[in-house]
Formats: structure tokens, sequence, C-alpha cells
């Protein structure tokens, strides 16, 4: 169970979360708290361990989806207990199809994502939406965001 006051400090927390990125066009930022409003783990959008962020990889958008991991995948992977019945926080907008697939096989139970505004990403929600809704997990707007 949450309110207003723990979804906001959440999504305010995804927010920074994601200035951690060095993508140049879109910076993503993930939290995971569990069922008593711990922090479970955190993500930001980037390359993989080892793997240098160079200029040219990041500014060459093809390339650079090739080889980002999302903020999501991040947290997911960085959490070191049982990910069961938690919830994700996202910033900017909610997760892709591919994310949503690691979200619910990990357990999560409730996304809580700003409202999406942007048309490239409107078709991977509505995908993410439709997954999430079949695997019974929680999709909320956090209310007063939008990016």
């Amino acid at each position: 169970m949450t309110n207003d006051k723990w979804d906001d400090r959440f999504i305010k927390l995804a927010e920074h979360i994601s200035t951690w990125s060095k993508d140049p066009s879109t910076k993503t930022g993930a939290v995971i708290v569990d069922v008593d409003n711990r922090v479970v783990s955190v993500g930001y959008n980037g390359l993989p361990k080892g793997v240098e962020d160079t200029a040219d990889r990041l500014d060459n958008r093809e390339q650079k989806y090739k080889m980002v991991v999302h903020c999501e995948v991040n947290a997911v992977l960085f959490a070191r207990s049982s990910l069961a019945g938690c919830r994700l926080y996202t910033w900017p907008f909610m997760s892709c199809s591919r994310c949503a697939a690691v979200v619910i096989q990990s357990g999560i139970k409730e996304v809580i994502a700003p409202a999406l505004t942007h048309p490239r990403w409107e078709e991977e929600c509505r995908l993410a939406q439709e997954m999430f809704a079949e695997a019974a997990v929680v999709v909320r707007e956090a209310r007063g965001y939008q990016k």
C-alpha cells in the first residue's frame, strides 16, 4: 500500500537517478521499492559495464539502441534480494515491452510512471501495458508528472 507522498518521493528519486545516464538524448531512471517503502535497487540507462560509452556510440541512435541496457533491467540486475511484490518507479515514461517482460519475470507487482506525452514511445508503452495487464501487474500514472 502506498500513498501520494511516497509516490512523489520515488518518482523524484527516479528522475534524479536518470541524470546519471550519459545518453545525450534520453536519460531514464528506475527505482524499485519493497512493501515497506524501502529502496531495493536503482538503475539508469547506459552501456554495459566495461563497454566504452564513447560519443560515437551514444550519438549514433541505431547503434546505441542495440547496445544500451535500459534503466529497469539495470535495476533488476543490481537488486540483491527478491523483487516479488515490489513496486517499480520509472522516469520519464513507462517501460518498453522488452523491459515489461523483465519486470514481470522479476515478480514486481506494480509500476508507476509519468503520463506518456512522447508519440515515439506510444506503441511500445501500449504493448507493455497489455503485457502488464495480462500478468496482473498494476500500472499507475504518477499524479502531477508528465514528461
